[in-house]
């Protein structure tokens, strides 16, 4: 059975040793928001609900994990206009602030379920377009050894858009019949939503989102999953 952590932060703040997905060796720098391919990113937050990261895919559409839409406290999901979409964000400041018009979920997603994980998705249609270019998704799942990076808003880090631009995908697996990518990229609570990239042809393309950790290896939802769901 495979038993994957989610990346939501928890209601409790946890050490730096405790934090899940980091392993032994934390690869994690900081890169600069106005950069490619990490201008597109966005932390994405509500008042209620756990801050996650997201990435745009399209002129107005930014996709992240849909755990990162639930509110513990509330106990159900965020309203879509609850949802803020911050660009450029470092150190408490923002280019660019987005609200959120609706957003879709996999009509397979449930959160109480074990096997929720190969459906954790979600799509924000954007209230505005936000002047960044989108990051096109990639037509197939990846091969195994292909170098990856990995950016986001991690708990330990929140103010800074951290990545790890030297890691690889490890392997393909399956939960509940759908397709999981694994890759061995450090990142924690609060990369939710990241981007998993590549760079094909010179070019930057999403191969997933990040949503869990699991005992050998994190873990993304292919962008082949949620690319036939885009408007």
């Amino acid at each position: 059975m495979l038993i994957f952590t989610l990346l939501a932060p928890p209601a409790l703040a946890q050490s730096r040793t405790e934090l899940p997905g980091l392993g032994a060796v934390d690869r994690r720098v900081p890169v600069t928001v106005a950069e490619e391919p990490w201008r597109s990113l966005a932390k994405v937050q509500s008042s209620t609900g756990p801050h996650c990261t997201g990435a745009l895919i399209a002129p107005r559409l930014v996709v992240t994990a849909a755990h990162c839409l639930y509110s513990r406290h509330t106990q159900r999901m965020v309203p879509a206009q609850a949802l803020h979409v911050l660009f450029g964000y470092q150190g408490g400041a923002f280019r660019t602030h987005v609200t959120v018009e609706r957003y879709a979920l996999d009509d397979a997603y449930d959160r109480t379920r074990s096997d929720a994980v190969g459906t954790d998705w979600a799509l924000l249609t954007l209230s505005a377009e936000p002047p960044v270019p989108a990051l096109p998704l990639a037509v197939q799942l990846p091969p195994l050894g292909l170098p990856v990076a990995l950016g986001g808003f991690n708990q330990d880090k929140a103010q800074r858009l951290m990545a790890d631009t030297a890691c690889r995908v490890t392997g393909r697996t399956a939960l509940g019949g759908a397709p999981l990518v694994l890759h061995d990229c450090s990142g924690t609570r609060g990369t939710s939503g990241g981007p998993l990239l590549t760079r094909r042809d010179g070019r930057w393309e999403v191969l997933g989102i990040a949503v869990a950790v699991g005992a050998d290896a994190n873990v993304v939802v292919p962008a082949t999953t949620f690319a036939h769901h885009l408007p």
